[in-house]
């Protein structure tokens, strides 16, 4: 696992001991930054359920003015702070020691242009996290939210202010966007 682009580009990440998480792959990670293109930049980016902060970290490298990392387990908290010194990015970045839900109960200072949700497979957690972040003020008006599953997880969602506008399969993860109503139609 590396840093695909940016000024970090190529600086191996660390991978979080033992199998508490699910780390994206490269080639997802590539696939994931090559579909969001320029909209990375200067945006605001949650990395929920963070593991080793690769989406956020790669999204600091390709210019995101910030990512805020949320994470409870101790050792991938260890793994992010030490991604963070590795890239040299950590002076943009946020990293929550705690529980994803409790940090979404509260309204952020300010929307996230860019919210990524990867948590333990086969519990349901990325329903409860996606109703969580629907309501307005949480994702910017232009916003997206993606969630990364497996593609067994997936199921119809019924949301008030969000919809389901793109999903990407590459093998055994789905990446699925969703973007404010107001939007009208995928831009993805």
């Amino acid at each position: 696992m590396r840093v695909i682009a940016g000024s970090a580009r190529g600086i191996p990440l660390a991978s979080v001991p033992g199998e508490s998480t699910r780390p994206i792959t490269d080639r997802v990670k590539e696939a994931l930054f090559d579909i969001l293109g320029g909209f990375v930049a200067a945006a605001r980016v949650l990395d929920l359920f963070a593991g080793t902060g690769a989406v956020g970290i790669e999204a600091l490298s390709r210019g995101a003015r910030e990512a805020v990392f949320v994470e409870r387990d101790r050792r991938a908290l260890a793994t992010v702070r030490r991604n963070l010194a590795a890239t040299r990015l950590g002076e943009r970045a946020t990293v929550i020691a705690g529980d994803a839900f409790a940090y979404v109960s509260r309204p952020p200072a300010e929307p996230f242009d860019l919210i990524y949700i990867a948590p333990p497979q086969y519990k349901r957690l990325w329903v409860q996290a996606l109703q969580a972040i629907d309501r307005p003020g949480f994702l910017a008006p232009d916003g997206l939210a993606i969630v990364q599953i497996f593609p067994k997880e997936d199921e119809p969602l019924p949301l008030q202010h969000l919809e389901r506008s793109e999903e990407r399969k590459y093998g055994s993860t789905l990446l699925v966007f969703y973007e404010p109503k107001s939007v009208g139609g995928a831009r993805w």
